[in-house]
C-alpha cells in the first residue's frame, strides 16, 4: 500500500511539473507575441532592432513579467484564503457534529 501512495505522489509531482512547464511556455509565447506586435512594425526596414524597438521590448517584457508575478501572488493569496476557509468550515462541522 505504501508503494502505491509513493507512486501516486510521484504521479502528482510529475503532473504538477508538466502543468508548470506548460504554463511557463504559454506565458513566454504570449509575452513574445504581445511585445512583438506592440513594438516591432510589420515591415522590417532593417535586419537589426532599432533602439526604440529594443527599448519598447525591454519595457514590454518588464511590465508583462511584473503583472504575471502580481497575478501569481494574488492567486496564491486567494488559494491560501480558500484553504483556510475550508479548514475553518470543517472544524466548525466537526465541533457541531460532536
Amino acid at each position: 500500500m505504501a508503494a502505491n501512495i509513493g507512486q501516486l505522489d510521484m504521479a502528482k509531482m510529475q503532473l504538477v511539473q508538466d502543468l508548470e512547464l506548460e504554463m511557463m511556455a504559454d506565458m513566454y509565447n504570449r509575452l513574445t507575441n504581445t511585445c512583438h506586435k506592440k513594438c516591432i512594425p510589420p515591415k522590417y526596414p532593417e535586419g537589426e532592432l532599432a533602439k526604440g524597438e529594443s527599448v519598447c521590448i525591454d519595457r514590454c517584457v518588464a511590465k508583462y513579467l511584473e503583472i504575471h508575478e502580481r497575478v501569481g501572488k494574488k492567486l496564491t493569496q486567494l488559494s491560501t484564503q480558500d484553504e483556510d476557509f475550508i479548514k475553518r468550515i470543517q472544524g466548525e462541522q466537526k465541533q457541531s457534529g460532536s
